[in-house]
């Protein structure tokens, strides 16, 4: 079984308006996703959520967008590449001050909305953000989409010198090919504790999930995304992981104990 990352969006509130459930969220997670202003959240919002990432040693990533708090980064945008790696840059740059400021140092990069399921389906995209991500710190992992073959998206990660990190959901359907179900079809969404925590276990095992068209589908991820904006999400977070850390504990028991005379 594969040790998965927890990850979380988090800091989407945006002046009086609030977003998500952010202080339930972070202890269950080990990696926050931290809007960076262009789709949601704002300087106050970016700053107290890098405080309270802070407050239970949870890493801070930014969560950049195009520039679209109206839609939030959910519409794509006809932005150059060039206009790309700039916007991702900044954004990143922005965060990173908060996190300089609290005391923290920003961990990776997570795109967010329209822009991510862009750079997935135009590779030129995809190396404007390694463009940006490696202007600011070569060093600050990136993450992509778990899919069926994640083979074209790791050869370019490498002529960039970046590292990947490999995201699947355990709350949304995917099709054969290992991108996720839009959210206009009907089962996209998994609202059931049990079907999401299962999911979850399966990804981290290696073990095949049912696609859209009823084929096997093997991710291999490095991340696992879990979303926390209703009490019924929170639960299914602190579930999945106690599945999660059940089950690493019974394997380190099972090789110790296959481990003896």
């Amino acid at each position: 079984m594969h040790s998965l990352l927890l990850n979380a969006d988090m800091g989407e509130s945006f002046g009086a308006w609030t977003m998500g459930m952010d202080a339930e969220v972070m202890p269950h997670v080990d990696l926050a996703n931290v809007a960076c202003g262009f789709h949601a959240s704002d300087p106050d919002v970016m700053r107290e959520t890098v405080r309270l990432a802070g407050r239970h040693g949870v890493m801070v990533g930014a969560h950049p967008a195009y520039p679209d708090l109206m839609g939030f980064g959910r519409r794509s945008m006809a932005c150059s590449p060039a206009e790309v790696e700039n916007l991702v840059l900044y954004q990143i740059g922005a965060l990173a001050g908060m996190c300089h400021a609290e005391g923290q140092r920003l961990g990776y990069v997570k795109p967010h909305g329209a822009l991510y399921n862009d750079m997935m389906r135009d590779h030129a995209i995809l190396a404007a953000v390694m463009r940006a991500v490696t202007a600011f710190d070569a060093r600050l992992p990136l993450m992509v989409m778990a899919t069926r073959d994640n083979g074209a998206e790791l050869a370019l990660a490498g002529e960039h010198g970046v590292t990947l990190w490999r995201e699947a959901f355990a709350d949304r359907a995917y099709d054969a090919q290992g991108r996720l179900v839009s959210r206009r079809e009907p089962g996209a969404v998994h609202h059931e504790r049990d079907i999401i925590v299962d999911q979850a276990r399966r990804i981290a095992r290696g073990e095949p999930l049912v696609a859209a068209d009823g084929s096997d589908l093997v991710l291999e991820a490095d991340t696992l995304c879990v979303h926390g904006d209703n009490a019924e999400s929170i639960a299914a977070i602190a579930a999945i992981r106690e599945a999660l850390v059940a089950e690493g504990r019974a394997r380190k028991r099972g090789a110790k104990e296959g481990g003896q005379p």
